[in-house]
């Protein structure tokens, strides 16, 4: 019998999640984001389940390659743009649409011998600090690449840094960039997972959902299931060892926890090599039987521990979810002092994915 351990891709979920985001942002298109292998669902997955999307987002130019020779019709934007000039002529002949967030990048246009011309993306900066032009200076570029033969059309993008953060909003962002962009006459994609839910007026041309297609809530205030979103992946094991504890005794690695009564306590098929992650603390929730219990002690390479104190009926073989249907993801991540991203991204290869 194989490890127990399994993660569940549920493809209707998928489906539903960027369904419903069409129907929050209903005159834009919506550049599903499957950057980082699908965050951690697997690319061909992703895409297999979304065969009615209107476009792909993605960082790497090889994976947008491999979707194209599979078949994939719709547009493709590299969110990162290219890395030399050499990359351009790849991107004419599969027809892959670029971000363009430096004066390189412009000049490589200019100077580049492509067979079609492209579809870019203008990144501004207005106050993220990370990819793209200051937005002050939209006009002049969009300026460049609009007589530039090697560029079929303009959309205008930016990247809000606090849209999850009612608090903070996007106020300053969006009126920065719409300043700086307001006699362009140029389509705009601004909106990421949290603008689509928060900010109607940003929503643009395309919207670019990230985490709320997978079923996190990019708030941190407001649930997935509240929101209307379903979790695309439950990460799954079994109990594999009893241990029976009584006071004093220590559970794990640097003995951080401490029995303070009589305990029982089960050894789950699940460690940090397989993506759970090793800095969740004692008080973790985790589901067993459908009941809540918690870990205990130090996640291991290939283990951890679970409370079974109060669940007499549980023993070998009982079934974990350590996140998904029953508890969601984003609970989890809290716990450990982390984000979803990160859990679904940490997903490692040695734990099989089954399709439901």
């Amino acid at each position: 019998m194989s490890r127990p351990i399994e993660a569940l891709f549920n493809a209707a979920a998928l489906a539903h999640n960027y369904q419903l985001i069409q129907q929050l942002a209903p005159n834009a298109r919506a550049f599903a984001v499957v950057k980082a292998n699908g965050y951690g669902h697997g690319l061909k997955r992703v895409v297999s389940a979304l065969p009615a999307a209107d476009g792909f987002a993605i960082l790497e130019l090889d994976a947008a390659i491999q979707l194209r020779a599979g078949g994939v019709n719709q547009p493709i934007l590299l969110l990162e743009g290219v890395f030399d000039a050499a990359e351009l002529i790849e991107c004419a002949l599969y027809d892959l649409s670029i971000a363009v967030h430096s004066a390189e990048h412009i000049a490589w246009l200019e100077q580049a011998t492509l067979s079609r011309p492209l579809h870019v993306f203008l990144k501004l900066n207005t106050g993220m600090n990370r990819l793209g032009f200051p937005a002050e200076t939209a006009k002049t570029w969009a300026e460049r690449l609009r007589f530039c033969k090697n560029v079929a059309d303009v959309t205008l993008m930016t990247h809000f840094a606090t849209a999850d953060e009612p608090a903070i909003g996007i106020t300053d962002q969006w009126g920065r960039f719409c300043e700086a962009t307001l006699d362009l006459n140029l389509p705009i994609s601004t909106a990421n997972s949290a603008t689509i839910f928060a900010y109607p007026e940003a929503h643009g041309a395309w919207v670019r959902p990230g985490v709320a297609l997978y079923g996190s809530s990019p708030f941190a205030d407001r649930s997935a299931d509240c929101l209307g979103l379903r979790p695309v992946m439950t990460l799954h094991s079994e109990v594999i060892g009893v241990q029976e504890l009584v006071a004093g005794d220590t559970v794990g690695y640097g003995a951080t926890f401490v029995a303070a009564h009589t305990m029982r306590i089960g050894v789950v098929a699940c460690g940090y090599a397989d993506g759970y992650p090793r800095h969740a603390p004692t008080g973790t929730p985790v589901v067993l039987n459908g009941q809540r219990s918690r870990v205990l002690g130090r996640v291991s390479m290939d283990m951890l521990c679970i409370d079974l104190t109060d669940f007499p009926d549980a023993g070998l073989g009982s079934p974990v979810e350590l996140w998904g249907e029953q508890l969601s993801i984003d609970e989890v991540a809290a716990a450990a002092g982390t984000i979803s991203y990160e859990l679904m991204c940490a997903l490692t290869a040695r734990v099989p994915v089954r399709v439901v």
